[in-house]
């Protein structure tokens, strides 16, 4: 027969059991945890390593692409140099391209990021995970709001880079190998698009492109030199502090003076200027076919948005160039003005003061004449050649909005 005592000592044996229990099940899930965020480097991404100069301990730098969906994994080799090591496919980002500008806006944020080891959240709800920074100074100058912007696990975004648990996993490693390697903090670089000329020029009309041109002078700086830009911010402007070394300061500004003559040059050859428009941003056509294919990556957020992804509205049309005039055979150029011809006095006058070599002064004005003039004439006589227009068909402002 039990006790009046016997219930209350059952209760608290019950408690007493239930929380070693309780223990014993957090004792098994900690080691598992501890495991998830120590998983090593991948052998093949550490051969990739071994292949470009450069081991795991060295620092790194990730470079993000919206529009193609990838992040570049980067390592400083025993040059000093970044050196390129793996692309990975993004399985989900959300919003458009251009900045992030307030909390809510489901906007992947652009720039220049700056992330440390206290960033790093082994303990993330979505398997692995680092925060990127945002906002940074440059943010925070034109009054962004919002946090917590992560690369993490699943295929889920709210604002965040997400690369399914595997990927996040090997992020993960190689930032902490880096950061036992001594490097305090790693850059972050968050592009709309790889910053090429030809999608510049492609993009020239987005209100975002003033914006996206500070951050292209930052990419070329780091694609000619090979070192992390310093990033600033000097009146609300992404600013970037020269390269101590001459020669690669020098190869900073030529890149950069090129890149936008290239982009001149792709405009004037008339290529099309677009918009691209997402329903919520984009995932890599990597994952995609794996998600047909039944691979689990976890949940998806917004399925249904994808089906319009990156969608390109034209804004101002392609036009092709018209190539220039055939140069004239040289039998068709002496019958029509060699000598015996009827042109041939007026050639020979023209050409009287150049006798002897052409005076500096007027050196161009003779290779102009010898090298158009016969192109011009077998215009004339092949029909191909247009009259002369005496007046603008077109106001300079609609010429200029057209390029």
């Amino acid at each position: 027969m039990l006790s009046p005592d016997a219930p209350a000592a059952l209760t608290r044996l019950s408690f007493r059991t239930l929380l070693a229990a309780l223990l014993a099940l957090m004792a098994l899930a900690l080691p598992a945890r501890a495991d998830k965020a120590s998983q090593p480097i991948p052998a093949d991404t550490l051969a990739k390593m071994a292949a470009k100069g450069t081991h795991a301990a060295a620092p790194i730098l990730l470079r993000a692409y919206k529009r193609e969906s990838e992040i570049e994994l980067w390592k400083r080799n025993g040059a000093g140099r970044y050196v390129p090591i793996k692309t990975y496919p993004i399985c989900r980002w959300s919003g458009q391209l251009g900045p992030k500008t307030r909390t809510g806006d489901r906007q992947v944020p652009e720039g220049f990021y700056t992330v440390a080891k206290s960033q790093m959240n082994p303990n993330s709800r979505y398997y692995l995970s680092f925060d990127i920074g945002y906002p940074n100074a440059y943010d925070r100058a034109h009054g962004a709001t919002g946090s917590a912007i992560m690369v993490h696990g699943i295929c889920s975004s709210m604002g965040c880079f997400a690369m399914t648990d595997q990927v996040a996993g090997e992020l993960f490693a190689v930032a902490r190998e880096a950061f036992a390697g001594g490097q305090g903090a790693f850059q972050f670089q968050a592009f709309p698009f790889r910053m090429t000329a030809a999608n510049m020029a492609r993009h020239r009309t987005d209100p975002n492109m003033p914006f996206w041109r500070q951050l292209k002078e930052g990419s070329d700086r780091f694609e000619a030199t090979g070192e992390e830009p310093v990033v600033g911010v000097t009146a609300g402007r992404y600013a970037f502090a020269p390269s101590k070394d001459p020669a690669k300061e020098a190869a900073a500004q030529a890149l950069h003076r090129d890149e936008n003559a290239r982009i001149a040059e792709i405009v004037e050859e008339g290529a099309a200027a677009v918009r691209t428009t997402y329903s919520d941003g984009g995932q890599h056509a990597f994952w995609a076919h794996r998600i047909r294919q039944g691979f689990p990556v976890g949940d998806v957020s917004r399925p249904e948005a994808l089906a319009y992804a990156g969608q390109e509205v034209v804004l101002i049309a392609a036009r092709r160039k018209p190539a220039p005039p055939a140069a004239m055979p040289e039998s068709l150029w002496a019958a029509v003005i060699g000598p015996g011809t009827p042109f041939y006095p007026v050639r020979a006058a023209y050409r009287a003061p150049f006798e002897g070599g052409p005076t500096p002064l007027f050196a161009s004005t003779a290779r102009r004449y010898e090298e158009t003039l016969p192109r011009l004439l077998r215009a004339a006589l092949d029909d191909g050649l247009a009259p002369p227009a005496f007046a603008d068909p077109q106001p300079v402002v609609e010429r200029v909005a057209q390029r």
